[in-house]
């Protein structure tokens, strides 16, 4: 593992915002942290990013104990942007290349790099605030990830593109993982979460309520329900229960063994597909959040 959480818990006041969170999350994976607003997800990152301090509980990076010097690996892209709106694009990535412990060479090396990638020289003289919300969050994703951190934190990276500007990103994220680094990935888009992450966990009520691989999550929910197709009319019978009905498609949950069920839909209708319904992460996102409520 290279993240792992272990009794977790930090309060504000009078209000828990952590409780006893065990996470852990693999190396060189996307690693989806999903739950409501106000669940904790913000006040697990902040910790992580050593803005703030937990109240208890422990947090090993790469298998040593969380340090300062671990900021130095850590790019962060938070929800609320943190670029200079009257500062100039190139000045300002050359600004937080060399924050990140980057020498100036090294730093225009960089820039040079991600300029030519997402073809954007000719936005280098220009101010943050001359730009619009998707070309800003090109320029904050850069100046997250230039100084190729081993741990990189995406709060809704997404937010302000349009699909074409989005599957770039995703390409990007893509080849961070895969040139070595781990990413946190924070979001409310489950069909992101579908396409992107390896394991999950979310957080509710400032809780972890689910956890891991998250095939595993999705099988696990599925409830033997199927998905069928098929010409005729069908009825309840003690094999099946229908869930949905529509002209010519289904969803049953089987109440015996499949072998049985499949004869019955055979007396019934003309049987042209029968498959196993696997819940979606915005099926499981719901209902965890209804049943934790």
């Amino acid at each position: 593992m290279f993240i792992e959480i272990s009794n977790l818990n930090k309060t504000y006041v009078n209000h828990q915002a952590l409780k006893n969170i065990n996470i852990n999350i693999p190396r060189q994976s996307i690693f989806g942290l999903l739950g409501p607003n106000g669940a904790g997800k913000t006040s697990l990152i902040r910790i992580l990013t050593q803005i703030t301090q937990a109240d208890s509980g422990t947090i090993l990076f790469d298998g040593e104990k969380l340090k300062e010097k671990h900021i130095y690996e850590i790019g962060y892209l938070p929800e609320e942007r943190g670029l200079y709106k009257k500062m100039q694009i190139g000045e300002q990535l050359l600004y937080f290349a060399e924050l990140k412990g980057l020498s100036n060479a090294e730093a225009r090396k960089k820039v040079k790099y991600w300029v030519d990638k997402f073809e954007i020289k000719d936005w280098l003289n220009k101010k943050v605030e001359e730009l619009s919300k998707g070309m800003q969050q090109k320029i904050q994703f850069i100046a997250s990830v230039i100084h190729q951190p081993k741990l990189i934190i995406l709060d809704e990276p997404f937010s302000g593109f349009d699909p074409q500007n989005a599957q770039l990103l995703v390409n990007e994220i893509l080849k961070l993982r895969d040139e070595g680094s781990t990413i946190i990935f924070s979001t409310h888009r489950m069909d992101t979460v579908e396409k992107l992450c390896d394991d999950i966990a979310m957080i509710n009520k400032s809780e972890v309520v689910l956890s891991g691989n998250k095939n595993d999550i999705k099988q696990q929910f599925s409830n033997d329900e199927y998905f069928l197709q098929f010409n005729g009319v069908l009825v309840n019978s003690n094999h099946f229960e229908i869930i949905t009905n529509t002209e010519n498609e289904a969803t049953i949950k089987i109440l015996s063994n499949k072998k049985e069920v499949i004869s019955d839909l055979n007396n019934q209708v003309e049987l042209q597909s029968f498959s196993p319904k696997i819940a979606t992460m915005e099926d499981i996102f719901i209902k965890m959040v209804q049943t934790n409520s």
